[in-house]
């Protein structure tokens, strides 16, 4: 009796131990998604950001363009 009464102890504190190292690994995993979401989630924002800000200088530049010309064309007509 003593026998498998200490089998059985060791049996349950192997299966805790393979419990935590099994939550342990989840929760790094879930970390790991976690990390890579908000990575991916700051290049898509960087990128939006990025392609706005070209596009704003361009429509400066054409803006800047068109008054530079009629202003031209009201001086010298």
């Amino acid at each position: 009796m003593s026998k498998s009464l200490a089998q059985l102890e060791r049996a349950f504190v192997e299966e805790a131990q393979q419990d935590r190292d099994r939550a342990e690994h989840l929760r790094r995993q879930a970390a790991a998604r976690t990390r890579k979401r908000d990575l991916d989630r700051t290049h898509k924002r960087g990128s939006m950001r990025f392609g706005l800000l070209v596009l704003i200088l361009i429509a400066t530049a054409v803006l800047v363009t068109i008054a530079m010309f009629e202003t031209l064309y009201y001086v010298m007509g």
